[in-house]
């Protein structure tokens, strides 16, 4: 085991694996937590964004003279004012596969979106800056928008960007597998599903927002932000405001969320910080939930044509996809506009045995906000296909749905798919098993047959899935990102009293990062958790970070964690070896001291080697450096770990209303070692609770003129925890064998399965009407038309 610990000293004392209380806990429910707009600096100005009132113009003429005439204002800035650089995100592909587009901080000569930032308002408090806002006068030459996909594909059609031909950003065909239509051609079935999924919002509890001020004393810019990726966000507002990244720092505080909203740079942030260089006082910026709502990163809104070929036994023979997705007016910065088609492009396949596969996958530019990653990213979209698309073969074929599904899962590992990716061990046939058999256990598959024959709509749907977690530094080279995520980095410290503070450059909005990490590093280390310490979200204390996104933070963050606290416990041994003049190798960790392995009754305790290392460096032996730190690095050279699931679901069709009401919800869940079963579960119904609002009930959509209709919670449907049912979770355990800890990740699973098992459930409950959806969000209109032509087909018989 790393830095020598001995598990038997400890017993029953580890920590992984157990559901230790969360430690943030008393802190957040107390009101002792600290977020951005908590934060108050002397002499704080408060800054809100002129925004643009149409979708796609030609700004001719911006007048704030109006603006800095209000009482309170002290400032107001165009992008001629800031003149700050412009963010711009890109691909290593060729101009026929990816076009790079400039996100300028603030628009200058054109806006492409309601809502996107013109100019910014800077006041004493933040009612004087709305005041600002609203005098201020931006005339527009108005341009007609794009507001679909298929409007942006037509010939005739406006362009977003000049340079971007029929207004697509990225435009890739992989895995063209030889022969793949000859295997189409001499199919028994051929399945089709062509699916849309509507644009959502990430909805965050914490809106996005900065409080940036100028240091003197440091010669540094300070940036508190709430932000998922602190060290990208320092990488852009250097080189957008010239400053040496070493004058910028970004403070990341408590955050409320964030979802993968937060882990791309916003422009916001990034003009606050020009503006507080600008004037030398500290500005502060907070979103309000009107622009969160329409002006922030939305994501999803995705169009699908797919089509697979079966042999009569239900065995799937190919996969043909076409994917297109509705990216809004730029790129995101580092992941791009191909974010979202990469992802569906390359995992499409997920848990099955697809022996022929072609897929093409384009984004394009719309004149809406832009999309950013959101949990799951494509996943719940393709699984969603994937899963219709076994059920529609089953129907087609006379097989049960969950025996279709046993006859193509990937049973033996490792397994290289189609696709190029090697899947490592996973339960993907055994949590099939069990989430099928605690539903028939529990009684549903003969509360079915009761429902129909009384003339209800009762439904029960599965979904089966992979989630890819623990990307490093390869996984994201194959998508030839020119910026390539990764590794993480960690350093462990004890000081004189014993404590250790360790750091991670992964970055919690919620996850419970100061417990589970605390978890590995007091195992490791044979220390009470009380005595570990993690720091995150600070440029300045934390070497380079890529931040939380992508259920990595336990699978990369935490294996950094757990071998820089292994190195730290290589030094307390190697000091009290030299004490002892023995070899390192009989010496042990454990219980919070170093003992001899063939004298166990011979230890030195951790605050009497710290004493030693820092206040008696005199005595140390030859060879011994003062001081207790260790750093280390990990990184995935594989294709990454995935973590596997099945969810099954039960759900009942009112027929006066068209209401899905979800009757039970069951999870079987494998992330391998779950370092804290607990935070799992939580991870588990929060992701499931925004897997349901997709599928049910979140849809953004635009009108004509490319004005946003959902500017409200009014407008915005976010189902409560009336709709969300209570979720039954069942662990399987196949420990990753890439990771330090066994861990894979866990974060996005319960997003990714939702969708799928809601919509067969809902047209399993629809089965009696012949009628099928492909479509989310699943509307009580749309489920009370499918109803209505069912009473009218028996009507008129």
């Amino acid at each position: 085991m790393t830095g020598g610990q001995d598990g038997a000293r400890e017993g029953e004392g580890r920590l992984i694996g157990r559901s230790v209380p969360r430690r943030e806990d008393p802190r957040l429910l107390t009101g002792r937590g600290r977020f951005v707009d908590d934060i108050a600096l002397p002499g704080m100005l408060h800054a809100q964004f002129v925004r643009s009132t149409v979708a796609h113009g030609e700004i001719t003429a911006i007048d704030l003279s109006a603006v800095r005439a209000v009482p309170g204002v002290i400032a107001a800035f165009t992008a001629e004012d800031l003149k700050a650089g412009d963010i711009v995100a890109r691909l290593d592909r060729p101009p026929q596969e990816f076009v790079p587009t400039a996100m300028p901080v603030l628009a200058r000569d054109r806006v492409r979106y309601v809502g996107e930032p013109v100019a910014i308002v800077v006041a004493r408090d933040a009612y004087a800056a709305e005041d600002g806002v609203e005098a201020a006068r931006v005339r527009y030459a108005v341009r007609p928008p794009v507001t679909s996909e298929a409007a942006a594909l037509a010939d005739d059609a406006p362009l977003v960007h000049a340079e971007a031909a029929r207004n697509t950003l990225v435009d890739v065909e992989l895995f063209a597998t030889d022969g793949i239509d000859e295997v189409f051609a001499a199919a028994d079935r051929v399945a089709r599903v062509e699916a849309r999924t509507g644009r959502q919002n990430a909805l965050p509890l914490e809106t996005r927002g900065a409080v940036a001020h100028w240091d003197d004393r440091e010669e540094q810019l300070v940036l508190h932000t709430c932000t998922q990726v602190p060290h990208q966000v320092r990488t852009v507002a250097s080189r957008c405001l010239q400053l040496a990244e070493r004058a910028v720092r970004v403070v990341v505080p408590d955050m409320g969320g964030g979802f993968g909203l937060k882990c791309v740079v916003g422009r916001e942030e990034i003009a606050a910080a020009a503006a507080a260089l600008r004037l030398r006082r500290p500005v502060k910026w907070i979103e309000d939930r009107k622009d969160a709502l329409s002006a922030s990163f939305l994501a999803r809104e995705q169009r699908y044509d797919v089509r697979a070929a079966f042999d009569a036994n239900g065995r799937i023979l190919a996969l043909d996809a076409d994917v297109v997705c509705d990216m809004g007016a730029y790129s995101c910065y580092p992941f791009t506009a191909g974010i979202e088609p990469l992802m569906a492009a390359a995992e499409m396949p997920g848990v099955y045995t697809v022996p022929a596969y072609r897929v093409r996958g384009r984004a394009v530019a719309t004149n809406k906000a832009p999309s950013a990653p959101y949990r799951g990213v494509s996943r719940p979209q393709y699984v969603m296909v994937m899963e219709r698309l076994f059920e529609r073969a089953a129907r087609e074929l006379d097989l049960d749905p969950v025996e279709i599904r046993r006859r193509n899962l990937i049973t033996s590992f490792p397994y290289t798919g189609v696709n190029g990716i090697t899947y490592d061990p996973g339960s993907y046939r055994e949590s099939l098993d069990l989430c099928e058999r605690t539903l028939r256990a529990e009684g549903w598959y003969e509360r079915q047959r009761t429902a129909r024959a009384e003339g209800r709509y009762l439904g029960i749907g599965y979904a089966c899935f992979s989630e890819r977690t623990g990307y490093g530094s390869a996984a994201f080279a194959q998508r030839r990102m020119a910026v390539v995520p990764g590794f993480d980095l960690s350093e462990a410290r004890m000081d004189p009293s014993g404590a250790v503070t360790v750091t991670t450059g992964t970055m919690s909005h919620g996850q419970s990062h100061e417990t589970t990490l605390a978890q590995i590093v007091a195992d490791e280390l044979g220390l009470d958790i009380d005595k570990v310490r993690l720091h995150q979200g600070d440029t300045d204390r934390i070497a380079y970070g890529w931040g939380t996104f992508a259920s990595r933070s336990v699978a990369i963050g935490g294996s950094a964690v757990r071998l820089a606290a292994g190195r730290l416990g290589d030094k307390l041994r190697a000091l009290a070896a030299a004490r002892w003049d023995v070899p390192v190798d009989r010496t042990a960790l454990g219980r919070g001291e170093v003992f001899r392995r063939d004298d166990p009754d011979t230890a030195i305790g951790y605050v009497e080697l710290a004493e030693l290392a820092y206040l008696r460096a005199d005595l140390l032996p030859k060879g011994i450096e003062p001081g207790l730190t260790a750093t280390a690095s990990f990184d995935v050279f594989n294709d990454g770990t995935f973590s596997n699931a099945t969810h099954g679901t039960v759900v009942e069709l009112a027929p006066d209303t068209g209401r899905v009401e979800i009757l039970r919800y069951v999870c079987v869940e494998d992330c391998g070692v779950a370092i804290n079963p607990q935070v799992v579960e939580g991870q588990c119904r929060g992701g499931i609770a925004q897997g349901i609002a997709g599928a049910l009930f979140e849809r953004v959509t635009y009108d004509a003129q490319g004005e946003p209709s959902a500017t409200s919670f009014m407008d915005y449907k976010v189902p409560t925890a009336h709709e969300i049912p209570d979720v039954a979770i069942h662990h399987l355990e196949t420990p990753c064998a890439f990771t330090e800890t066994g861990a894979k990740g866990a974060g996005e699973g319960g997003t990714i399965g939702a969708p799928a098992a809601v919509l067969n459930a809902v047209n399993d409950a629809l089965r009696p009407t012949g009628v099928e959806l492909d479509d989310t969000p699943i509307t009580p209109e749309t489920v009370h038309r499918a109803l209505h032509r069912r009473h009218y087909q028996e009507s008129t018989r």
